[in-house]
């Protein structure tokens, strides 16, 4: 595996120097070699962290060796990446200023240091999001055919047309919402879009505020010269759209007839989602959540999103009777909110779009569910262990088919999974009800406490408890994380367990967007650990022992530092040590400082994380010996990987992270992989990911990012596309030898 850095570009690197926020140590401040594993100064701040990760989600839209639409969804996706921020991070930081919190974290910030820091970072972010759209997206877009009109652009005969759609099929929709003497002053919706607008009706009288909210079930882009209702996917010569909120702004005169329209602006409002209950003493959790779910459509407002042009009123008015201080007030130019944009993604314009691409079977799965009783998938899987990559790998081929051969197998006693995410018409929710039905003990960990999944996780409990499932709803005190599933199989000469664990959630949908990794064994010790851990999960008793499985909260933290340790013991005996490791986040103070301690050793290591990471990498005496990657392309990159060079069998794929969260206050699990076939693929995945030059990063020890492009007269290596390609050639290969 290489462990060459490739350099950044040299006028790309310019220019994310010039962009960089000072908001971390400076290079003059580096560390000395004594190290001090409790000093501030080694440790990045988490929250930044992230919004490092969110510029490069949005260097996606800038760049523009994407297709356009693909720019497109990356300025969507910035969106909805920076709202759950706000509602979570920034609402919870809000909430300790609040109660006095001065505690400070690894890095040295207090809460309020923090939320400070974020609002003086971020707001460059939104101007640079606006300014993409406006100087570079919207125009290429015209260039394309595909035009986001002004009204000012329309004929008169087409804001005739628009003005029919909106008295036939928006104003009745509508609800303006007065503030006045005689009404109070209405309630704003989280994420919703709104007209703020100001009327009066005599030219001597006060301005009366009312808020109008636009409509969020219908289509945000408006067609124009069409049918208004028309899917985007319906397309002409050209396609013309207007947004929904102007043709709102543009017929308010129907809304608020024989008064004055002086003034009006869009305005987005963001409220706390750290809405939080006492487990130790809720009597029923499922109430407790329904009240957390309730609480949050009125919790605390942590960001106000106005139009720069907004009269001085609207925003006194909001600011105001919102309880936003300046800091939190985000003036920006509209529109407000790109995450309805990706409703573009639906024309049938191809060549504005990367190659579509559909999850393969996987070779060794493909016919594996031909038997009328799924015997064929468990016999492959009882001959060699499975790996499964997704998405390059179908998931209904692979997880959602052993599934659904232990729902139908007669020789099939019991399934157990647990659920952390799953889709709102889950297959494998109603695979697991089918199996039931078929006489199976079926029993179904499901987290209500899955952040925004808590209502869809809700309805599924109820519907898996009427057909009398045993379901358990999380443990006190942890989240259940776990991505894990067991069946058990009686064989004739004996009971048999088959396991999945598994990255990535149950979900069908985000399993052909997130790349994630999975393994089928028949291995009994690993069953037998999960035998403990489901039964954990319907009782109360956890086990800190395990066979085969590195388990949070208990023996996992205590095992990766081992491991890590024992990397570092061979470096100082003169063998050669290595750490490579790929996650979402790296974060807890603890694994960070034994990773300090392990390249001062000596050891060579390569870290992948996709977004926060507390690490500071090459650190003189400290941290030289530690590369820190990210990697963002069209897949989200969601896979946990674990390699220790001098450890049996020294590869690990499960659920966790390196953040406390994971090793402590979550149930998580790892597995080893035995099989060398498997550890093989393991390596060869790890190699092609840290030799991408296209949407590689590399981190600097100040927290900031260079791109990696490829050297003048380098191939381009994409490793998704390798991936895809390598996934496409073994089906390919496995179906000509046959």
């Amino acid at each position: 595996m290489s462990s060459e850095r490739p350099r950044a570009d040299d006028a790309d690197a310019e220019r994310i120097e010039s962009e960089r926020v000072e908001t971390e140590t400076t290079d003059a401040e580096t560390p000395e070699s004594d190290f001090d594993r409790d000093d501030p100064r080694y440790y990045l701040n988490r929250e930044l962290g992230e919004l490092e990760f969110q510029k490069r989600v949005l260097a996606e839209a800038t760049d523009e060796r994407n297709p356009l639409l693909e720019r497109v969804k990356f300025l969507a996706i910035f969106t909805t990446n920076m709202d759950e921020f706000f509602r979570k991070r920034v609402g919870g930081l809000k909430q300790q200023i609040a109660a006095g919190v001065s505690e400070r974290t690894p890095d040295g910030r207090t809460p309020r240091e923090q939320w400070e820091a974020i609002h003086e970072t971020a707001r460059p972010m939104f101007e640079r999001q606006t300014d993409c759209y406006h100087e570079t997206v919207r125009p290429a877009l015209a260039d394309a055919g595909i035009r986001i009109l002004d009204y000012d652009d329309l004929s008169a005969g087409e804001r005739r047309d628009l003005r029919g759609y909106f008295e036939s099929s928006v104003l009745p929709t509508l609800t303006p919402l007065t503030f006045d003497p005689a009404h109070p002053f209405p309630h704003i919706s989280n994420l919703s879009l709104s007209l703020g607008v100001l009327t009066r009706e005599d030219p001597d009288d006060d301005l009366t505020f009312s808020r109008v909210k636009v409509p969020q079930n219908r289509p945000r882009l408006v067609r124009v010269g069409g049918d208004p209702d028309g899917d985007a996917a319906a397309s002409g010569r050209e396609d013309r759209f207007v947004l929904l909120e102007d043709v709102i702004a543009d017929n308010l005169d129907l809304l608020f007839p024989n008064v004055e329209i002086v003034d009006y602006s869009t305005f987005r409002v963001t409220r706390n989602a750290e809405v939080g209950r006492d487990e130790e003493v809720a009597e029923d959790l499922i109430e407790m959540i329904e009240e957390v779910l309730e609480e949050r459509r009125f919790a605390t407002v942590v960001r106000l999103e106005i139009e720069d042009d907004a009269h001085p009123k609207v925003r006194e008015i909001l600011a105001d009777k919102l309880g936003v201080g300046d800091r939190e007030v985000f003036e920006r130019r509209g529109p407000l909110a790109f995450r309805d944009f990706d409703s573009l993604l639906d024309l049938d314009r191809p060549e504005l779009k990367l190659d579509s691409w559909s999850p393969k079977p996987h070779p060794r799965l493909a016919d594996a569910g031909a038997s009328a009783d799924g015997g064929d998938i468990f016999a492959e899987i009882r001959d060699d262990d499975v790996l499964v990559h997704h998405p390059y790998h179908s998931f209904t081929g692979t997880v959602q088919q052993f599934l659904d051969a232990a729902a139908h197998d007669p020789d099939v006693l019991a399934i157990k999974a647990a659920i952390y995410r799953t889709a709102s018409d889950s297959k494998v929710v109603e695979t697991l009800i089918e199996a039931a039905r078929n006489g199976k003990q079926v029993a179904v960990m499901v987290e209500l406490k899955a952040r925004f999944d808590e209502e869809n996780n809700l309805e599924w409990a109820k519907k898996l408890e009427a057909e009398g499932i045993h379901v358990a709803y999380g443990t006190i005190g942890y989240k259940t994380h776990t991505k894990t599933s067991l069946v058990v199989r009686d064989e004739g000469e004996g009971v048999q367990l088959y396991s999945h664990v598994g990255t990535g959630n149950y979900h069908s949908e985000t399993a052909k967007k997130y790349e994630d990794l999975g393994l089928l064994t028949a291995d009994r010790d690993v069953g037998q650990d999960l035998v403990k851990l489901f039964n954990y999960f319907t009782g109360h008793s956890l086990h800190e022992q395990y066979r085969e499985l590195l388990v949070a909260p208990g023996n996992m933290r205590e095992r990766f530092v081992e491991k890590i340790r024992n990397e570092a013991e061979c470096a100082r005996r003169g063998e050669d040590a290595r750490i490579v490791a790929k996650m979402n986040r790296l974060e807890d103070p603890e694994i960070v400082a034994e990773l300090y301690e392990a390249s001062m050793a000596g050891v060579d290591i390569h870290l992948v994380v996709r977004d926060i990471c507390r690490l500071r990498p090459g650190l003189e005496g400290v941290s030289e010996n530690i590369d820190v990657y990210s990697v963002v392309g069209r897949f989200l990159e969601h896979s946990r990987i674990y390699h220790f060079e001098n450890d049996d069998p020294g590869y690990y794929v499960g659920s966790a992270d390196w953040m406390t969260r994971n090793l402590d206050n979550r149930v998580e699990a790892v597995t080893p992989i035995e099989d060398p076939r498997l550890r093989e693929r393991l390596d060869c995945v790890l190699a092609t990911i840290l030799s991408d030059n296209r949407n590689r990063w590399a981190m600097n020890a100040d927290g900031s990012y260079d791109r990696i492009r490829p050297a003048e007269g380098e191939e381009v290596r994409n490793a998704q596309e390798i991936f895809m390609r390598e996934a496409e050639e073994t089906l390919r290969q496995r179906d000509g030898s046959r």
